[in-house]
Protein backbone atom coordinates (compact mmCIF):
# COMPACT_ATOMS: atom_id res chain seq x y z
CA UNK A 1 0.00 0.00 0.00
CA UNK A 2 0.94 3.49 -0.70
CA UNK A 3 2.31 5.79 2.30
CA UNK A 4 -0.84 7.82 3.94
CA UNK A 5 -1.05 10.80 2.55
CA UNK A 6 -0.02 12.50 5.95
CA UNK A 7 2.58 11.04 6.19
CA UNK A 8 3.74 11.19 2.51
CA UNK A 9 3.95 14.78 3.13
CA UNK A 10 5.82 14.97 6.09
CA UNK A 11 8.42 12.67 3.54
CA UNK A 12 8.14 15.62 0.86
CA UNK A 13 8.68 18.07 3.57
CA UNK A 14 11.48 16.17 5.14
CA UNK A 15 13.35 15.85 1.77
CA UNK A 16 12.76 19.53 0.73
CA UNK A 17 14.33 20.84 4.29
CA UNK A 18 17.12 18.47 4.51
CA UNK A 19 15.83 16.03 7.06
CA UNK A 20 19.13 14.55 9.28
CA UNK A 21 18.84 11.41 10.77
CA UNK A 22 19.52 10.60 14.25
CA UNK A 23 21.77 8.33 13.39
CA UNK A 24 24.29 10.35 11.40
CA UNK A 25 24.45 13.05 14.68
CA UNK A 26 26.07 12.83 18.29
CA UNK A 27 24.55 10.98 21.07
CA UNK A 28 24.05 14.73 22.28
CA UNK A 29 22.93 16.02 19.44
CA UNK A 30 20.29 13.38 18.83
CA UNK A 31 18.72 13.93 22.30
CA UNK A 32 18.36 17.13 21.23
CA UNK A 33 16.82 16.74 17.78
CA UNK A 34 14.78 13.70 19.21
CA UNK A 35 13.05 16.57 21.82
CA UNK A 36 12.12 18.84 19.41
CA UNK A 37 10.46 16.40 17.93
CA UNK A 38 8.39 15.36 20.80
CA UNK A 39 4.23 15.20 20.70
CA UNK A 40 2.46 18.16 22.12
CA UNK A 41 -0.81 17.46 24.46
CA UNK A 42 -3.74 15.71 22.63
CA UNK A 43 -6.78 17.94 23.09
CA UNK A 44 -8.62 15.07 21.54
CA UNK A 45 -8.53 13.72 24.99
CA UNK A 46 -9.64 14.77 28.83
CA UNK A 47 -6.54 15.91 30.95
CA UNK A 48 -5.55 13.78 33.56
CA UNK A 49 -6.88 15.01 37.51
CA UNK A 50 -3.02 14.97 38.69
CA UNK A 51 0.37 14.84 37.36
CA UNK A 52 3.49 14.52 39.42
CA UNK A 53 7.31 12.90 39.54
CA UNK A 54 8.63 11.75 42.52
CA UNK A 55 11.83 9.61 43.05
CA UNK A 56 12.12 6.25 44.56
CA UNK A 57 15.40 4.21 44.98
CA UNK A 58 16.97 3.21 41.84
CA UNK A 59 19.88 0.58 41.39
CA UNK A 60 21.87 3.48 40.91
CA UNK A 61 20.40 6.27 42.74
CA UNK A 62 17.06 8.27 42.58
CA UNK A 63 14.98 7.11 40.07
CA UNK A 64 12.81 8.92 38.83
CA UNK A 65 8.70 7.83 38.01
CA UNK A 66 5.80 10.48 37.01
CA UNK A 67 2.41 9.44 37.70
CA UNK A 68 -0.84 10.61 35.76
CA UNK A 69 -4.08 10.01 37.88
CA UNK A 70 -7.30 10.59 35.61
CA UNK A 71 -10.92 12.31 36.78
CA UNK A 72 -12.66 9.89 38.91
CA UNK A 73 -15.93 9.58 40.15
CA UNK A 74 -14.85 7.84 43.22
CA UNK A 75 -12.31 6.73 45.24
CA UNK A 76 -12.43 3.00 43.59
CA UNK A 77 -8.50 1.86 43.55
CA UNK A 78 -7.99 1.86 39.42
CA UNK A 79 -5.71 -0.32 37.43
CA UNK A 80 -2.50 1.01 36.87
CA UNK A 81 -0.18 0.89 33.62
CA UNK A 82 3.80 0.95 33.84
CA UNK A 83 4.64 2.54 30.99
CA UNK A 84 8.34 2.87 29.14
CA UNK A 85 9.27 5.67 26.53
CA UNK A 86 10.92 4.87 23.50
CA UNK A 87 13.91 6.41 21.95
CA UNK A 88 16.32 2.81 21.16
CA UNK A 89 17.19 3.68 24.99
CA UNK A 90 19.57 6.63 23.56
CA UNK A 91 16.99 9.40 23.36
CA UNK A 92 13.56 9.76 24.51
CA UNK A 93 12.64 10.89 28.31
CA UNK A 94 9.16 10.64 30.61
CA UNK A 95 8.71 14.17 28.55
CA UNK A 96 8.66 12.84 25.28
CA UNK A 97 6.19 10.05 25.95
CA UNK A 98 3.73 12.99 27.83
CA UNK A 99 0.87 12.95 25.74
CA UNK A 100 0.90 8.98 25.37
CA UNK A 101 0.89 8.69 29.00
CA UNK A 102 -2.22 10.98 29.07
CA UNK A 103 -3.92 9.58 26.61
CA UNK A 104 -3.46 5.97 28.04
CA UNK A 105 -4.75 7.76 31.63
CA UNK A 106 -7.90 9.03 30.89
CA UNK A 107 -8.75 6.65 27.91
CA UNK A 108 -8.93 3.44 30.30
CA UNK A 109 -8.98 4.85 32.74
CA UNK A 110 -6.36 3.92 34.59
CA UNK A 111 -3.19 5.27 36.86
CA UNK A 112 -0.25 5.35 34.63
CA UNK A 113 3.53 5.28 36.38
CA UNK A 114 6.23 6.59 33.47
CA UNK A 115 9.63 4.95 34.25
CA UNK A 116 12.78 7.47 34.00
CA UNK A 117 14.90 4.92 33.30
CA UNK A 118 19.02 5.71 32.63
CA UNK A 119 19.84 5.89 29.11
CA UNK A 120 22.83 4.37 26.96
CA UNK A 121 25.61 4.55 26.16
CA UNK A 122 26.82 6.03 29.45
CA UNK A 123 24.50 3.18 31.40
CA UNK A 124 23.98 0.51 28.89
CA UNK A 125 22.45 -2.94 28.91
CA UNK A 126 21.41 -4.52 31.31
CA UNK A 127 20.76 -0.45 33.02
CA UNK A 128 17.10 0.37 31.87
CA UNK A 129 16.10 -3.14 32.60
CA UNK A 130 17.47 -2.98 35.97
CA UNK A 131 15.82 0.78 36.17
CA UNK A 132 12.48 -0.60 34.75
CA UNK A 133 12.49 -3.52 36.98
CA UNK A 134 12.77 -1.44 40.15
CA UNK A 135 10.04 0.72 39.48
CA UNK A 136 7.94 -2.42 38.28
CA UNK A 137 8.39 -3.94 41.76
CA UNK A 138 7.77 -0.88 43.22
CA UNK A 139 4.39 -0.10 41.99
CA UNK A 140 3.79 -3.92 42.84
CA UNK A 141 4.26 -3.09 46.54
CA UNK A 142 3.05 0.25 46.94
CA UNK A 143 0.25 0.65 44.21
CA UNK A 144 -2.01 1.59 46.69
CA UNK A 145 -0.58 4.82 47.66
CA UNK A 146 -1.07 5.67 44.15
CA UNK A 147 -4.82 4.75 44.14
CA UNK A 148 -4.23 1.92 41.77
CA UNK A 149 -4.78 -1.64 42.68
CA UNK A 150 -1.69 -4.00 42.93
CA UNK A 151 -3.55 -6.91 41.29
CA UNK A 152 -4.57 -5.21 38.64
CA UNK A 153 -0.99 -3.92 36.67
CA UNK A 154 -0.32 -3.84 33.50
CA UNK A 155 3.21 -2.77 31.21
CA UNK A 156 3.36 -0.72 28.31
CA UNK A 157 5.60 0.72 25.54
CA UNK A 158 6.57 1.99 22.58
CA UNK A 159 9.56 1.12 20.08
CA UNK A 160 12.12 0.46 22.84
CA UNK A 161 9.73 1.22 25.27
CA UNK A 162 7.81 -1.57 23.92
CA UNK A 163 11.07 -4.00 24.07
CA UNK A 164 11.21 -3.26 27.60
CA UNK A 165 7.87 -4.24 28.39
CA UNK A 166 8.14 -7.37 27.07
CA UNK A 167 11.03 -7.77 29.12
CA UNK A 168 9.70 -6.91 32.16
CA UNK A 169 7.05 -9.46 31.25
CA UNK A 170 9.54 -12.07 31.38
CA UNK A 171 11.26 -10.86 34.33
CA UNK A 172 7.88 -10.80 36.31
CA UNK A 173 7.43 -14.20 35.62
CA UNK A 174 11.08 -15.31 36.10
CA UNK A 175 12.05 -13.05 39.34
CA UNK A 176 8.26 -13.81 41.48
CA UNK A 177 6.59 -11.14 40.31
CA UNK A 178 4.46 -8.88 40.66
CA UNK A 179 1.94 -10.65 38.53
CA UNK A 180 1.13 -8.82 35.85
CA UNK A 181 -2.19 -8.72 33.98
CA UNK A 182 -1.61 -7.53 30.49
CA UNK A 183 1.43 -6.40 28.22
CA UNK A 184 0.94 -3.40 25.39
CA UNK A 185 4.09 -3.92 23.13
CA UNK A 186 3.84 -1.15 20.38
CA UNK A 187 6.06 -1.54 17.49
CA UNK A 188 9.11 -3.54 19.58
CA UNK A 189 12.22 -4.29 18.88
CA UNK A 190 12.22 -8.08 19.91
CA UNK A 191 15.61 -8.78 18.97
CA UNK A 192 19.32 -7.54 18.22
CA UNK A 193 20.49 -8.85 15.16
CA UNK A 194 17.20 -9.52 13.19
CA UNK A 195 17.42 -10.02 9.26
CA UNK A 196 14.23 -9.77 8.16
CA UNK A 197 12.55 -8.63 4.95
CA UNK A 198 11.56 -5.99 6.32
CA UNK A 199 14.73 -5.43 7.58
CA UNK A 200 16.26 -4.57 4.67
CA UNK A 201 13.30 -2.91 2.82
CA UNK A 202 13.36 -0.31 4.89
CA UNK A 203 16.01 2.18 4.34
CA UNK A 204 13.99 5.33 3.64
CA UNK A 205 16.48 8.36 5.67
CA UNK A 206 13.29 10.42 5.97
CA UNK A 207 11.58 7.68 8.92
CA UNK A 208 13.34 5.13 11.32
CA UNK A 209 15.12 2.41 9.18
CA UNK A 210 17.27 0.11 9.49
CA UNK A 211 20.63 1.85 9.76
CA UNK A 212 18.90 3.72 13.01
CA UNK A 213 18.02 0.30 14.72
CA UNK A 214 21.39 -0.61 14.09
CA UNK A 215 22.79 2.56 15.61
CA UNK A 216 20.31 1.95 18.55
CA UNK A 217 21.27 -1.43 19.47
CA UNK A 218 25.27 -0.41 18.53
CA UNK A 219 24.79 2.02 21.53
CA UNK A 220 22.50 0.05 24.13
CA UNK A 221 24.68 -3.22 24.12
CA UNK A 222 28.72 -2.42 25.29
CA UNK A 223 29.08 -5.95 24.73
CA UNK A 224 27.33 -7.41 21.32
CA UNK A 225 27.30 -10.69 22.91
CA UNK A 226 24.55 -9.40 26.08
CA UNK A 227 22.08 -9.80 22.52
CA UNK A 228 21.91 -13.42 23.34
CA UNK A 229 20.03 -12.27 26.72
CA UNK A 230 16.23 -12.94 26.58
CA UNK A 231 16.21 -9.89 28.45
CA UNK A 232 17.64 -7.61 25.74
CA UNK A 233 16.33 -9.73 23.07
CA UNK A 234 13.04 -11.37 24.32
CA UNK A 235 12.54 -13.29 21.27
CA UNK A 236 15.67 -15.07 22.09
CA UNK A 237 13.67 -16.32 25.33
CA UNK A 238 13.91 -20.35 25.44
CA UNK A 239 10.18 -20.05 26.84
CA UNK A 240 7.48 -17.82 26.48
CA UNK A 241 4.82 -19.58 28.36
CA UNK A 242 3.18 -18.03 31.31
CA UNK A 243 3.67 -14.33 30.07
CA UNK A 244 0.30 -12.11 30.47
CA UNK A 245 -2.17 -11.14 27.52
CA UNK A 246 -0.84 -9.33 24.91
CA UNK A 247 -1.89 -6.47 22.71
CA UNK A 248 1.02 -5.98 19.84
CA UNK A 249 0.83 -3.54 17.16
CA UNK A 250 3.42 -2.98 14.33
CA UNK A 251 3.82 -0.75 11.45
CA UNK A 252 3.78 -1.52 7.59
CA UNK A 253 6.95 1.06 6.62
CA UNK A 254 8.62 -0.26 9.87
CA UNK A 255 12.02 -2.27 9.87
CA UNK A 256 10.41 -3.99 12.97
CA UNK A 257 7.15 -5.07 11.76
CA UNK A 258 8.70 -8.81 11.25
CA UNK A 259 10.05 -9.43 14.22
CA UNK A 260 7.08 -8.10 15.93
CA UNK A 261 4.48 -10.57 13.74
CA UNK A 262 7.04 -13.18 14.60
CA UNK A 263 6.95 -12.50 18.58
CA UNK A 264 3.17 -12.51 18.28
CA UNK A 265 3.14 -15.93 16.69
CA UNK A 266 5.92 -17.05 19.66
CA UNK A 267 3.61 -15.50 22.42
CA UNK A 268 0.38 -17.26 20.90
CA UNK A 269 2.29 -20.49 20.24
CA UNK A 270 3.26 -20.28 23.89
CA UNK A 271 -0.63 -20.09 24.71
CA UNK A 272 -0.20 -16.79 25.57
CA UNK A 273 -3.16 -14.70 24.71
CA UNK A 274 -2.24 -12.61 21.63
CA UNK A 275 -4.25 -9.24 19.71
CA UNK A 276 -1.82 -8.70 16.76
CA UNK A 277 -2.91 -5.60 14.98
CA UNK A 278 -0.56 -4.94 11.79
CA UNK A 279 -1.26 -0.60 10.82
CA UNK A 280 -0.67 -0.50 7.04
CA UNK A 281 0.51 2.34 5.25
CA UNK A 282 2.51 4.19 8.11
CA UNK A 283 5.87 4.38 9.22
CA UNK A 284 7.43 4.01 12.90
CA UNK A 285 6.15 6.06 15.69
CA UNK A 286 3.27 6.69 14.60
CA UNK A 287 1.65 6.76 17.97
CA UNK A 288 3.13 10.30 17.86
CA UNK A 289 0.51 12.20 15.13
CA UNK A 290 -2.63 11.35 17.26
CA UNK A 291 -2.89 14.73 17.16
CA UNK A 292 -3.57 15.01 13.65
CA UNK A 293 -3.95 11.32 12.37
CA UNK A 294 -7.43 9.46 12.98
CA UNK A 295 -5.61 6.14 12.21
CA UNK A 296 -3.28 6.99 14.81
CA UNK A 297 -6.06 7.68 17.36
CA UNK A 298 -7.95 4.75 17.22
CA UNK A 299 -4.85 2.79 17.72
CA UNK A 300 -4.76 5.06 21.16
CA UNK A 301 -8.49 3.55 21.53
CA UNK A 302 -7.48 0.16 20.81
CA UNK A 303 -4.42 0.23 23.68
CA UNK A 304 -7.02 1.48 25.80
CA UNK A 305 -10.21 -0.89 25.04
CA UNK A 306 -7.29 -3.80 25.40
CA UNK A 307 -6.33 -2.59 28.85
CA UNK A 308 -10.05 -2.36 29.60
CA UNK A 309 -10.78 -5.57 29.30
CA UNK A 310 -7.87 -7.18 30.79
CA UNK A 311 -7.73 -5.27 33.65
CA UNK A 312 -11.34 -4.92 34.18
Amino acid sequence: MPLDPLYAGIRDYRVTTGFTPLYTMSVDRARVADRETEAEIWDWVKEPEEVFDFDIDGPAGPLTLRVYRPQRGNDDPLPVVVYFFGGGWVVGSLDTCEAICRAVACLTPCVVVSVGYRLAPEHPFPAAIDDCYTAVRWVGEHASELGADPARIAVAGDSSGGNLAAVMALMARDKGGPTLSAQVLVYPPTRNDATTRSMSDNVDPMFFNAKSSTWFWEHYLADPADGESPYASPAKATDHSGLPPALLLTAEYCPLYDEGEEYAKMLSGANVPVEFHPHKDLPHGFLQLSAVLETSRNAMRLIADFLRRRLG
